[in-house]
């Protein structure tokens, strides 16, 4: 068992959760990270982080994960212990799912595969998020992966950062196109750690503000659907900015961008 404190590390987060809500960032983690998870030689472990105020989260990041990997086991952490009471039926009814109480110490047996945390560090101050990152980038196994971000209530808007163990990596950027008036709306939903730095002369802000424009050109191709201005706009943007993916995840209505190119000034 990993190392424990007296008490769980972090403080509550309002709880606020609803079915679905995660499911973009679940089906990336599930594309991006499926291979890591199915070369490991025993069942990769996951944890969800402040899964909130009903184990809904949980439930779904389980199975979206075992589309990609069926030996995955599950642990959901919360740092309130009436959270933890609540969702416990839930685990005789998914196997390979169980729950406890704790907070960024990760109490789960050995190194995880993947630590998912979402809309969880909304509540910290900028400057708490890299310690934050390193403690939870602690408890990886080799290949395994940090993805934290935000979401809109129904998970319509994303952006997370996803780290290993030498940090930082990617920003991804996710939307329900059909919602978007034009990329920038996402600036709403930048994590902590980005969410301060839209101002001018930051680097997000200026890849928001290509973005937007690169939307505004590919206007004509809005007659063909959102799907096909998105990816217009998203071609034209790699020619300026490190992209990762490619078109098969820009048709989900994401884009995927080295951290580097994004990271706030010092």
């Amino acid at each position: 068992m990993a190392p424990r404190t007296t008490r769980p590390v972090g403080t509550p987060t309002r709880g606020t959760t609803n079915p679905n809500r995660l499911r973009r960032m679940d089906r990336w983690i599930a594309a991006v990270h499926g291979p890591a998870l199915r070369s490991s030689p025993e069942p990769p472990v996951a944890v969800d982080l402040g899964y909130g105020a009903a184990p809904w989260t949980a439930v779904e990041l389980l199975a979206r994960l075992r589309t990609a990997e069926p030996r995955t086991l599950l642990y959901g952490i919360e740092i309130e212990p009436a959270r933890v009471e609540a969702a416990k039926p839930y685990e005789a009814v998914h196997e390979g799912l169980s729950f406890v109480h704790g907070g960024f110490e990760v109490p789960v047996p050995g190194r995880v595969a993947l630590i998912r945390a979402a809309n969880v560090l909304r509540q910290y101050d900028e400057d708490q998020v890299a310690a934050v990152w390193a403690r939870l980038c602690e408890r990886l196994a080799p290949g395994g992966l940090l993805v934290e971000g935000t979401c809109d209530e129904i998970g319509r808007r994303h952006v997370w950062v996803a780290l290993d163990a030498t940090g930082p990596r990617t920003v991804t950027f996710a939307t329900r196109l059909g919602s978007l008036d034009r990329p920038s709306d996402l600036a709403e939903r930048l994590p902590k750690a980005l969410i301060h730095r839209n101002v001018p002369g930051e680097p997000v802000h200026a890849f928001l503000r290509d973005f937007d424009r690169a939307w505004a050109a590919a206007a004509p191709y809005a007659s063909l659907g959102a799907r096909q201005r998105w990816i217009r706009s998203v071609r034209d943007l790699a020619a300026d900015w490190p992209l990762t993916d490619g078109p098969r995840r820009w048709r989900q209505g994401e884009v995927t961008v080295r951290w580097e190119a994004l990271a706030p000034r010092a």
